[in-house]
């Protein structure tokens, strides 16, 4: 995948605290490989003072020695030696569901964005054309309380009216397309993006929807049991307040309806493979292959009528999911499609329906107690919308240009070290090795922001208006990514806006990109020692060049082309390590009966191992031949993987560790940490770590990849 959208659902989702959610989440085929699923955090106990734009420093020399817990043997939890002392004293604030060194900055860049639009809103002489007084009027649209109660439920009407008029299974599936962009949802979703097979040229892809919980196993494992029977209790709440008939009863229907599809629908693991999701076809031949849901008409709903070709994703789900369709009535399905309209268009009506909201979707979905200030969620719903326009005025002020310069002269060092691991693998035959290497030559790299901005002239904002400002934001976003299909790729378009605390590798582009935000402590210092930062951003940075070689980005070949370019015996042996990885994984429990899934954090898994390896080899080059200093008793090998470690530094509630093992490409921090570092056998030197150790791994049992 291309880049993120945010639609209408996916900006409501940012103004009630949680992350974005693109419509392209469980997508397998190309899809962003991100560093994290960072989210927006509010202030933490003796973390970041209120509204700070000043980023934090680590310790002396970039690492906090004071967190450590030194009774721990590093070869019993190395998460905790590093990071237990911290970790005691670390306390979820009431309005977060995790907090951590990625909340910490999200923190510290929501309150630079704060600073920034509070200026744009006080300043009486801007444009209401300008992105400045759009932004201002998103921000005071949002925060317009009074009006905002005095409407309630109006804002709804019309939709409610269009839902209402819906007579056929045709103008249902035509409905379910307009959802693309506005409030609601479908039973199927699209994107365009970069087509794999020809990463210069965009394409349609459409994948599996249809459900409000998280992902399948929401609807079919006895461990979420309570959480599905809220959702049945929060869907006859919602259809109550607007004085839906029978509501209980219709609320029963919609959860038996996402329960049928839930069965049917592909696995997370299922959907990351790459090479399965890719299933070119003509609308003729998918009317034809998944009958009873009417293509032409929802792409027609969805403003892509043209389309001729599209690319099925979960294909095997399709014909299936098209039957539940055709099968359910068409009542069940009007209040299907009038609780997914009230449900995301929550947050942006009155009180009642946005407290009813968060009551559901964050304390009991992710265990959060308290709803985040207005304010705060305001800053965030303006970002959702305009996020490009914040990034130009954010870059300006908050990024100094030498920590570019910095962070290609790190990226030239992983690289190097890469290069090199690739050359001496004693496993890969010359042939694989020399398109590993050719691959790897072709690497592209963004840091910091974009060359050129998104151009928001189109977008039209009204102060008065909060509801139809998200409808029109994520009909624009949708829209930009309409136009997508008749234009070749962009190589200079990016996922992620630059105040975003992430990075990602994406396999049509074969390109990694750090925004702005990452690139700061504990990440990045540059007064920090270099080992620290080889540890933190330098691990990052192996990260997401890992990707492209992990068990579905070695699929893609230098020019981004979705194609296997590997000797049968060398992925024959590949995949025999990656077995063995997955294998470690699922034995990890960070909660009682909720266990990692090897498969489906497969590919981040690889990431960080190829990540640490290669920061710590990418510092030893940085030497030059000479001895490491010692720092506190800690030689340079030390500091490296105590960097690594710190940057995962941060607590869960535990119905968000829940959803993180459920359906996040993410292992839990803890083990982002104690999961690498165990197969690497220059941990077990620099730290002594012995047999009886809990984490001790016999050296023919450590996975040797890159």
């Amino acid at each position: 995948m291309k880049k993120f959208w945010l639609g209408a659902a996916a900006i409501a989702a940012l103004a009630i605290g949680a992350a974005a959610q693109a419509r392209t989440e469980m997508i397998g085929a190309g899809v962003l490989h991100a560093f994290q699923d960072a989210q927006p955090a509010s202030q933490g106990p003796g973390v970041l003072p209120p509204g700070s734009t000043q980023a934090l420093r680590y310790g002396t020399w970039g690492f906090d020695i004071s967190g450590m817990d030194t009774s721990v043997k590093p070869g019993d939890n190395f998460f905790r030696y590093a990071n237990g002392r911290y970790m005691d004293r670390l306390e979820i604030p009431a309005d977060r569901n995790t907090y951590g060194s990625f909340d910490m900055l999200r923190e510290l860049s929501d309150n630079r964005l704060k600073a920034l639009i509070t200026e744009y809103a006080a300043n009486g002489n801007l444009s209401p054309t300008s992105d400045e007084g759009k932004i201002a009027a998103l921000y005071n649209s949002y925060m317009d309380t009074a009006r905002i109660e005095a409407l309630d439920a109006a804002p709804l009407h019309a939709d409610l009216v269009a839902i209402r008029n819906l007579r056929t299974r045709s103008d249902f599936a035509r409905y379910q397309g307009t959802t693309s962009g506005r409030f609601g949802s479908a039973f199927f979703g699209a994107f365009v993006t970069a087509d794999q097979k020809a990463p210069s040229v965009n394409a349609l892809y459409l994948f599996q929807g249809g459900l409000g919980l998280p992902n399948r196993d929401y609807y079919l494992e006895a461990n979420f049991k309570d959480k599905k029977e809220a959702y049945q209790a929060y869907a006859a709440r919602m259809l109550g307040m607007i004085g839906y008939d029978n509501a209980g009863q219709r609320a029963a229907e919609i959860v038996a309806l996402e329960t049928r599809i839930a069965e049917v629908s592909w696995t997370a693991i299922e959907t990351r493979d790459d090479v399965k999701s890719y299933n070119p076809m003509t609308v003729r031949d998918l009317q034809r292959y998944a009958p009873g849901f009417d293509w032409k008409a929802y792409l027609q709903g969805a403003q892509v009528g043209d389309v001729n070709r599209v690319i099925a994703t979960q294909n095997t789900a399709f014909p299936k999911i098209a039957k539940i369709f055709a099968e359910t009535p068409i009542e069940t399905l009007r209040a299907w499609q009038t609780f997914r309209l009230v449900d995301q268009a929550a947050p942006f009506l009155s009180r009642r329906f946005s407290d009813a909201n968060f009551e559901f979707r964050g304390k009991t979905m992710s265990g959060q107690p308290a709803q985040r200030a207005r304010d705060k969620r305001a800053i965030t719903f303006a970002e959702g919308a305009m996020g490009e326009a914040l990034g130009r005025d954010y870059v300006a002020r908050y990024f100094p240009p030498e920590s570019k310069a910095k962070m290609e002269k790190l990226v030239a060092d992983i690289r190097s070290a890469l290069a090199a691991r690739i050359q001496n693998l004693a496993w890969m035959s010359p042939e694989t090795k020399a398109k590993a290497l050719e691959k790897l030559n072709k690497f592209r790299v963004k840091i910091g922001y974009p060359n050129k901005w998104l151009d928001y002239t189109s977008l039209s904002i009204d102060a008065a208006d909060l509801y139809g400002n998200a409808q029109r934001a994520g009909e624009f976003a949708w829209l930009d990514n309409v136009r997508k299909l008749k234009k070749p790729v962009d190589k200079d378009e990016w996922g992620m806006t630059p105040q975003t605390v992430n990075a990602y590798y994406n396999p049509t582009g074969n390109e990694i990109v750090f925004p702005a935000a990452i690139l700061q402590p504990p990440f990045f210092d540059p007064d920090a020692d270099p080992a620290v930062n080889y540890g933190g951003i330098g691990g990052v940075i192996g990260h997401e060049i890992g990707h492209g070689f992990d068990d579905q980005g070695r699929q893609s070949d230098g020019e981004g082309v979705l194609r296997d370019w590997w000797t049968a015996q060398d992925a024959e042996k590949f995949v025999a390590q990656t077995r063995i990885y997955g294998a470690q994984y699922d034995q990890y429990e960070p909660l009682p009966g909720f266990h990692v899934q090897g498969g489906l954090t497969m590919g981040e898994n690889i990431g960080d191992l190829a990540g640490i390896t290669l920061a710590l080899e990418a510092y030893r080059i940085s030497l030059n031949g000479q001895p490491a200093p010692v720092l506190d008793g800690f030689t340079g090998d030390q500091r490296v993987f105590l960097g690594w470690a710190q940057v995962w530094r941060g607590k869960y509630r535990d119905a968000s560790m829940q959803r993180l093992v459920a359906s996040n490409p993410h292992s839990p921090p803890e083990f982002r940490v104690v999961g690498p570092m165990r197969n690497i056998d220059a941990w077990y030197e620099a730290f002594g770590v012995q047999p009886t150790d809990k984490y001790y791994l016999k050296p023919e049992d450590r996975v040797r990849l890159w």
